[in-house]
């Protein structure tokens, strides 16, 4: 039997993200908008992220991408999903380089303020 889009997404956020996330999620939101933390979960993870033809490190790259050329508005994401790009196995390199390409798309500002982003993040690491 096939699994749900939801257990889909929760065996995925745990191998490729962060073991907690939905109840990360879920201590954030889901006061505010019941059951937030499971609808991302099953949407964004459980039908985008895992499917064929991209892998994690990829898609978190081009998360990164949209993010970056999306401005300094989507600051808090872009920290998270540079995280998460770590973890799915991306280099500092590779994302710092992500970033920078998308100066021709979004600006100078726009990547200026993602390599600011991905400095605190590489950082924030160094010192634990």
């Amino acid at each position: 039997m096939d699994k749900s889009a939801l257990q889909k997404g929760r065996d995925y956020a745990a191998q490729n993200l962060a073991p907690n996330l939905e109840e990360i999620l879920g201590e954030r939101y889901d006061g505010l908008v019941p059951d937030m933390s499971e609808s991302l979960i099953e949407w964004a993870y459980g039908r985008h992220y895992c499917r064929e033809g991209l892998d994690a490190k990829t898609r978190q790259l081009c998360t990164i991408a949209a993010l970056t050329v999306l401005g300094g508005h989507t600051a808090p994401q872009l920290k998270i999903n540079i995280e998460h790009s770590l973890r799915s196995g991306a280099s500092k390199k590779e994302i710092a380089e992500t970033i920078w390409q998308m100066a021709v798309y979004g600006g100078l500002p726009a990547a200026i303020n993602g390599l600011n982003t991905a400095k605190e993040v590489f950082e924030a690491q160094e010192t634990q």
